[in-house]
């Protein structure tokens, strides 16, 4: 009996650090060809962008980029292969729309699209829509590239 009790404690002790340690494990994607190996591959892909090191543009300006972090998973992505859709590069792209309450605007659709080039280039549309009407209330641009973990580039890719 103790032996049997013993045997089951530590097959569930085995089983939770299994668990944890599988649940709990990222890489990150240094570049364009691991992303695509990842997505091809049905794995869960998060990208995490540090706006201050993207270079901003709104109204064709180049402005300042806040001092802020977002995240975006790729749930949905299409890949398109140099000159699919009159593309000189190959891209991947996903987009997401969420309804947030912003602080001055009240609710709005919130719009973000990513698209990662071949070169490693990303780019980042953000757009703020009147839920009722779709008016864009807001329509910004950054540009980055995908960070290989040391270099200070903006967009982190990690696969789990």
């Amino acid at each position: 009996m103790k032996d049997a009790m013993k045997r089951a404690l530590f097959l569930v002790f085995m089983w939770a650090v299994g668990t944890t340690a599988a649940c709990g494990q990222t890489k990150l994607l240094k570049n364009f060809d691991q992303l695509m190996f990842a997505l091809r591959t049905g794995s869960e892909v998060r990208a995490v962008i540090y706006y201050s090191r993207c270079k901003l543009i709104v109204d064709s300006v180049e402005t300042k980029a806040p001092d802020a972090i977002g995240g975006m998973s790729f749930n949905t992505f299409e890949y398109f292969a140099p000159n699919a859709a009159r593309n000189p590069k190959a891209f991947v792209t996903t987009s997401q729309t969420m309804l947030i309450t912003h602080p001055k605007q009240g609710h709005v659709y919130n719009y973000v699209k990513i698209r990662v080039y071949e070169d490693d280039s990303v780019e980042i549309n953000a757009k703020y829509l009147n839920p009722t009407s779709y008016q864009v209330l807001m329509d910004e641009t950054l540009y980055g590239k995908i960070s290989s973990g040391d270099d200070g580039n903006p967009v982190c890719l990690f696969e789990r």
